[in-house]
């Protein structure tokens, strides 16, 4: 009877450490998407900002044209015409591998700072897309891609399939779609471009559901609140480049041009 007894305390105990754990990772976890979800928020206000600033439909306070014939302000040549935008270009990715390597010495605050602050120069970065594409293409795409982001990173969070074995493949991939980008810069080729938007939403659209596995796995309940938040600033970056880049190559494929 007394071992009967120690075994449903035991049960219970397990219980009650299992609840915990899943509580516990539900917190990181929404933890992890909200501050996603923050930075693309960042990068939108940001972008619209930008080409806010940029343009003007009043041809006396123009100063240049960019390609479509849109009138660009002081800001805007500055921002798009300028070898400022190679700085533009550039910074974020400088941040990304800041982060990348810093991550363990940077406290919460200056983390998530540093990633705030990243999110906006994307924003600074991609707001060209408003000159590119129509507003409307740009707002469907958008909820496209989120619709279709969702559900892979739902699939990845409850999969008990082990997706650690596509890593590899899809980082394959990724130096691939790199590399033949920047060949592509001199052939300008629309059929090699098609090939890589193509791939480019097959890849994201694997990184998504990996890395949010992946995150997952990070979670480690007995964590200190340092570690927990590193970890999860660190997994918001790695889910919001995905959405980032899922979006992108899908606007190649549904974006109307202006």
């Amino acid at each position: 009877m007394a071992d009967l007894r120690n075994y449903q305390a035991r049960v219970a105990t397990g219980a009650r450490t299992d609840a915990a754990i899943d509580e516990g990772l539900r917190a990181y976890m929404i933890r992890v998407y909200n501050l996603m979800a923050i930075g693309l928020a960042i990068t939108g206000l940001a972008a619209l900002g930008t080409v806010s600033l940029a343009t003007t439909s009043d041809p006396s306070a123009a100063v240049a044209q960019f390609g479509n014939g849109t009138l660009l302000t002081a800001f805007g040549s500055a921002v798009y015409l300028s070898p400022l935008r190679w700085v533009l270009i550039l910074a974020p990715l400088a941040l990304v591998f800041f982060m990348s390597f810093r991550i363990h010495k940077l406290s919460v605050s200056a983390a998530q700072t540093t990633f705030w602050v990243y999110a906006g120069l994307m924003g600074l970065s991609l707001s060209s897309i408003f000159l590119i594409y129509t507003g409307e293409s740009i707002v469907r795409t958008f909820f496209i891609t989120a619709a279709s982001f969702g559900a892979l990173s739902l699939w990845g969070y409850t999969t008990k399939r082990d997706l650690s074995g596509m890593g590899s493949f899809l980082f394959m991939g990724l130096i691939g779609i790199i590399i033949a980008s920047i060949v592509n810069i001199f052939l300008g080729s629309s059929a090699l471009q098609f090939a890589i938007s193509v791939i480019g939403v097959l890849v994201f659209a694997g990184l998504t559901a990996y890395d949010t596995q992946q995150i997952k796995e990070m979670y480690y309940e007995g964590d200190s609140q340092l570690v927990a938040g590193r970890k999860a600033i660190m997994g918001a970056l790695r889910l919001y480049l995905d959405f980032i880049n899922l979006f992108l190559f899908m606007l190649q494929f549904l974006g109307n041009r202006e």
